[in-house]
């Protein structure tokens, strides 16, 4: 049986979480705070986080943020009741791979999650090269002259197909199948939120590739 991790404080919601996701065929473990999950996230496998925002000691996003800084990658599901546009994108642009507003229909909620289980798997264990960039499958992570930064799930799998497109475009629906599969249920502009999160780790890592954007077209890495 799949299993999730659901970091929840409200003992009614992440109960009925927990019985749809049952039904669907997978097991939850219910941390009601941030410590508790920090623990069982260390010692067990998770396929995907489910993540409430505003928890009893701390922010999760803060705490998503903390756990892409070492490594961990499994993907997250972030729950909030915020519902403006820049908290998507913040939470998007911390780590999360989707985003679901409170209150949401318990359907949607599963259909969110089993998207995230049926990313294409990383077809490679190579490292992959282009101009003054590697990006390490094994590792998460994208290089250029010494220095590294992470990448989370959906940012390793577009980087992966640009890095083998060898400077041609990949379409908009060719990099979002890459990186969720059949991503129906995925945030419309998580594509465009990804690849923003992209750039700007290209620039902290002061690499000269650009990640282009071809009108109408897809996206291209472009050597400087």
């Amino acid at each position: 049986m799949s299993r999730v991790a659901l970091i929840e404080d409200h003992e009614r919601l992440a109960s009925m979480i927990r019985q749809a996701l049952s039904g669907a065929g997978v097991e939850t473990d219910i941390f009601s705070d941030l410590s508790e999950a920090a623990y069982g996230i260390g010692k067990a496998r998770y396929e995907v986080l489910i993540m409430d925002r505003g928890l009893p000691d701390g922010d999760g996003l803060a705490f998503l943020q903390s756990l892409r800084a070492t490594g961990q990658m499994t993907p997250c599901l972030m729950l909030t009741a915020r519902d403006a546009l820049h908290d998507r994108i913040d939470g998007l642009e911390s780590g999360a791979d989707d985003y679901v507003t409170k209150p949401f229909a318990m359907s949607e909620l599963v259909a969110r999650v089993r998207t995230l289980m049926r990313r294409p798997p990383i077809l490679t264990t190579l490292v992959q090269s282009f101009a003054d960039l590697t990006v390490d499958p094994q590792q998460h992570s994208m290089h250029c002259d010494g220095k590294t930064t992470g990448l989370a799930p959906a940012e390793l799998q577009i980087m992966l197909a640009l890095v083998k497109a060898e400077g041609q475009t990949v379409r908009h629906a060719a990099l979002e199948h890459a990186a969720w599969g059949l991503a129906d249920a995925v945030t419309p502009n998580a594509l465009e939120v990804t690849i923003h999160r992209l750039r700007k780790k290209l620039q902290a890592i002061s690499s000269t590739t650009v990640l282009a954007n071809i009108r109408s077209a897809g996206f291209v890495l472009q050597a400087h």
